[in-house]
């Protein structure tokens, strides 16, 4: 099987803390029950897919982007680097040419427009890459080293990296980094399908809203799952019927199912009703994807 056939799932979400981590691993645990799949925790800043599977280590490399560094024997001081930089990673002040790594996207504009290759581009340690497996599931992290702001270059190595060694798998998830910001994009960009995790309260909704919008605007097919049911109000279910926006199911507010959370425990293992949830939006996801054009 290529990468072409597998199912990309993406469970995203517009804030933190709706439980998307919760659906993620879950979700993959249940597929693994039968077929292989490959969790891939993007939330690159605090992954903690981890903490829900014991499994052995398989493969580990470090992460690292490229950044320009400045050749001043080289430089004719023209400052062509520092107008194509979108992000003000290079700036030059006098007679010397100044990078922020912090603020590289490592497009290489500056490094491929200097016209005396006065800019050749390095490697800068950005964090480490593990893998895990399983059995029929693997589990692939990221995590940046403390101090580093970057977290798109890491994402992009992450799939690039799930790409190359598990292309074969049935099932690719993505557990997303929150938000709506660049991370996000990065992380979704490339799903078949994006999985929408929200909460039935006014900030659920209000960033619920941003998510949809995201999502839409990258023109993926998408639906609603709203966890800890039964807290707040009903206006997430009112926005949903209204936009048209499918909601796949409910996780009940449920004190049991925040303990089972808390120990690192995988909740449909121990709420039937949990289980049903995870088959339906596979079912689901397995519907839409069939419905893409080829």
């Amino acid at each position: 099987m290529t990468e072409r056939n597998t199912m990309k799932i993406a469970i995203a979400s517009g804030k933190g803390g709706t439980g998307k981590t919760t659906l993620s691993t879950n979700l993959a645990a249940y597929i693994a029950e039968r077929e292989d799949v490959v969790l891939v925790d993007l939330d690159v800043e605090e992954p903690n897919a981890g903490l829900f599977f014991k499994g052995e280590l398989t493969h580990e490399e470090e992460i690292y982007k490229m950044i320009p560094s400045w050749d001043e024997s080289r430089c004719s001081q023209c400052g062509i680097c520092a107008k194509v930089c979108n992000y003000h990673a290079v700036i030059k002040l006098g007679e010397s040419v100044i990078v922020f790594p912090e603020l590289c996207h490592s497009c290489y504009a500056c490094s491929e427009l200097c016209p005396e290759n006065a800019l050749p581009v390095i490697r800068k340690k950005q964090g480490t890459l593990r893998e895990f497996s399983n059995q029929k599931l693997k589990l692939v992290e990221s995590r940046l080293d403390i101090g580093e702001e970057q977290a798109v270059p890491a994402i992009a190595k992450t799939k690039k990296n799930v790409s190359s060694r598990h292309g074969g798998m049935r099932y690719a998830i993505f557990d997303c980094p929150p938000g709506t910001s660049c991370p996000v994009i990065e992380a979704v960009k490339d799903a078949d399908i994006v999985i929408l995790v929200t909460e039935s309260t006014p900030f659920g909704l209000h960033d619920l809203k941003l998510a949809v919008g995201t999502v839409r605007e990258l023109r993926k097919p998408f639906g609603v799952v709203v966890n800890r049911f039964g807290i707040g109000n009903d206006d997430v279910i009112t926005y949903c019927r209204e936009q048209n926006i499918p909601l796949l199911a409910t996780i009940p507010n449920n004190r049991k199912i925040a303990e089972m959370y808390s120990i690192g425990e995988l909740v449909y293992r121990h709420f039937h009703e949990v289980g049903e949830v995870m088959e339906h939006i596979v079912n689901y996801c397995i519907n839409i994807v069939a419905e893409k054009p080829a």
